[in-house]
């Protein structure tokens, strides 16, 4: 928020001397003075984000080289432009809780995904997990469906709250998850399947969605190990058909 108040003083200042200064009408001076606040907050912006994707491409590159732990530490460091620009303190917050579940340090995940941006999908369903497994079925609840006010177009955002809705016990409010993604995604296959598995008493899947269904770990590794072999043991079984 530094940038917006730095951007207010500008605009305020120029109003000032307008008016008094210059004696501009009132509302000459307001429209001067809101184009100064526009093009200081855009600047200044601009200088913040430049820095912050700068940081973050420099930790992508560590996260691929398996270097995590110094990732973490330069997605840290630039959380001090949080106080410059809004949002951007949720958005690294995010990334760093993502890490660390993804890692399975979830008790290190956990209070930066509390403080994750609302808007990224991915953290706010690690974060509704956290809570399914802290046993605040509520706030778990609560998480999902404040991402989906932003979210409804994510089929497996859908999918995964009807999983945590089924794992708490709530069947029937995983159905009408479910029947609520399906006025968003009409058609969706996934969505629709698994409706269908829930009304006929069957279990939800979720694995058609793949890795980025895995990255939730609400599937041991074994279970994923197994499937994944299964998977390897169908696409030989196929090429050998094929020869």
């Amino acid at each position: 928020m530094y940038n917006l108040l730095i951007s207010a003083g500008a605009a305020v200042a120029v109003l000032l001397i307008l008016l008094f200064g210059f004696s501009f009408v009132w509302w000459g001076s307001a429209m001067i003075a809101l184009l100064v606040f526009i093009g200081v907050f855009l600047l200044f912006s601009r200088i913040t984000m430049k820095k912050v994707t700068a940081a973050m491409e420099t930790a992508g590159k560590d996260l691929q080289g398996q270097r995590f732990e110094k990732a973490v530490r330069e997605l840290k460091d630039t959380l001090k432009y949080g106080k410059w620009q809004i949002y951007v303190e949720g958005q690294i917050n995010a990334q760093i809780g993502m890490i660390y579940y993804m890692k399975r340090d979830f008790s290190n995940a956990f209070p930066f995904l509390e403080k994750a941006f609302f808007k990224n999908w991915v953290a706010m369903g690690m974060l509704g997990i956290c809570y399914m497994k802290r046993q605040k079925k509520d706030k778990m609840i609560a998480t999902f469906e404040k991402a989906l006010q932003w979210t409804s177009k994510e089929p497996l955002f859908w999918n995964l709250f009807a999983y945590c809705l089924v794992e708490c016990g709530e069947t029937g409010k995983a159905k009408e998850a479910l029947e609520k993604g399906l006025k968003k995604l009409p058609g969706d296959i996934h969505l629709k399947e698994n409706l269908e598995n829930l009304q006929q008493g069957r279990k939800l899947k979720m694995r058609h969605y793949g890795d980025a269904w895995y990255q939730f770990h609400l599937e041991s590794v074994a279970a994923i190990q197994k499937h994944q072999m299964a998977a390897m043991g169908g696409r030989m079984q196929r090429r050998m058909t094929v020869r």
